[in-house]
């Protein structure tokens, strides 16, 4: 099944920082890279949402910590 997903970072304010995926993915295990270049150091949330084609929605925010 294919869903319209979208992965999002945040900063500790709740400000975007940077969207890593806005595309329609199939089912299964996916990974994405982070390039953090330029973003300091700290608590930054991310954000994933998943809607399939029958329009039912998952949305999950986790917390990530970040060290240089």
């Amino acid at each position: 099944v294919d869903s319209k997903v979208t992965l999002k970072v945040f900063d500790i304010l709740g400000q975007e920082i940077a969207s890593l995926i806005n595309k329609d993915l199939t089912a299964g295990v996916h990974s994405f890279d982070f390039n953090a270049a330029g973003i300091n150091s700290g608590v930054y949330f991310y954000r994933i949402e998943a809607t399939g084609i029958t329009g039912d929605k998952f949305v999950d925010i986790k917390k990530m910590i970040l060290t240089k």
